[in-house]
């Protein structure tokens, strides 16, 4: 059996916080959000960005940049949003949510940048 990493976390350091499936991996380069958005893209959802300090990031608010992007389906719409989020709020995480109209939820919902030490 394989041995089973711990990731120490604490609520004193935000900066060791996982809040979300993929903060446990490496922080995604641009090739890997892109093909996050086509994904979200391909399945009809509606992408939504949010973004919040480091701090906050254990909180269910998150800001909301904008109004969800109801049916946009341009992958360079929706990257350039979230580089404009990113670039106003670069002290924040930004996440980036699917919309399932369906469902009634959120779909897919990942941490594309993580907040900048200041």
């Amino acid at each position: 059996m394989s041995e089973i990493q711990d990731y120490p976390s604490s609520l004193r350091d935000p900066a060791s916080r996982k809040f979300e499936t993929f903060s446990y991996l490496p922080a995604m380069d641009e090739v890997q959000i892109r093909r996050q958005v086509e994904y979200i893209v391909a399945q009809g959802w509606n992408p939504g960005i949010e973004h919040t300090e480091p701090e906050n990031a254990m909180d269910n608010y998150w800001y909301m940049w904008k109004l969800p992007m109801f049916g946009e389906a341009s992958v360079e719409a929706i990257i350039a949003e979230c580089e404009a989020c990113h670039k106003a709020h670069p002290q924040n995480h930004v996440r980036l949510l699917g919309f399932d109209n369906y469902a009634q939820s959120a779909g897919a919902s990942m941490v594309i940048y993580r907040a900048t030490a200041i």
